[in-house]
């Protein structure tokens, strides 16, 4: 349970090491788009290999397909309202958010980063069930897909006058959020059977693809546009190495 702590929050950290790169680096945006574009190919290769095959190993094909359809539905409709609010560029550098974006969405960011760390935290705690290692890969695609978010969100907060204490201490707590989230996974996926938990690791790889599709794709389209198809397939076939290694 303290491994899965650990490690969700060594995932959750990188929201704190985006956000002090927001504050003290200016970060070109096709560098971001460049990293959201890996991290979109390692995730994907981290849901079909780690996770929906995983789910389809231990439960059959019924229960994660209705898990990964359940976890993608209750993602696009919490995205929605988010989006409304003012997250929909959570993932974003500063320099590609709007001022009117940047001015209200404190707190809609901070719960999209909740919604984009809950499922992939659990996953990570679950992972830990039965014994084996941590997923690497998971968590190396977790931790990088989180970076361009804690980023944009200081760069944002700070144009909209947030305090720095504010900050760091808001994206701090979310990475605490992230690591009680695996312990969470964790211990209740060692009491279920292997079709609940099948479901569960399909929802919460359902909710991944869907952010991928969502949020980091179009994001690192806007910035990398001809290379973002060579750069993810680099970080896809990165992932899939670590994977079968």
């Amino acid at each position: 349970m303290l491994e899965a702590g650990f490690w969700g929050l060594v995932a959750g950290s990188a929201l704190v090491v985006g956000a002090l790169l927001g504050y003290l680096v200016r970060v070109a945006a096709g560098v971001v788009a460049g990293v959201m574009a890996f991290g979109s190919g390692v995730l994907i290769s981290a849901v079909s290999f780690e996770l929906i095959a995983e789910a389809h190993e231990r439960g059959g094909i019924v229960p994660t397909a209705v898990g990964a359809l359940i976890g993608a539905s209750v993602y696009t409709g919490a995205n929605v309202l988010l989006a409304r609010r003012g997250a929909q560029h959570r993932k974003r550098s500063g320099g590609q958010t709007s001022e009117a974006e940047q001015a209200g969405s404190g707190t809609a960011i901070a719960l999209g980063a909740l919604l984009d760390g809950i499922p992939e935290s659990i996953v990570i705690g679950t992972s830990l069930v039965g014994g084996g290692g941590v997923s690497a890969v998971t968590v190396a695609a977790v931790f990088i897909s989180n970076v361009p978010e804690g980023l944009s969100s200081a760069a944002g907060m700070r144009a909209a006058g947030r305090t720095r204490k504010y900050v760091f201490v808001l994206w701090s707590g979310i990475a605490v959020i992230s690591a009680l989230s695996a312990v969470f996974g964790y211990a209740v996926a060692g009491g279920l059977s292997p079709a609940v938990l099948a479901a569960i690791t399909a929802l919460a790889g359902g909710a991944i693809l869907c952010m991928v599709a969502d949020t980091m794709i179009p994001e690192a389209f806007a910035g990398t546009r001809l290379w973002i198809g060579l750069v993810t397939v680099i970080g896809f076939l990165t992932a899939f190495g670590l994977s079968h290694a």
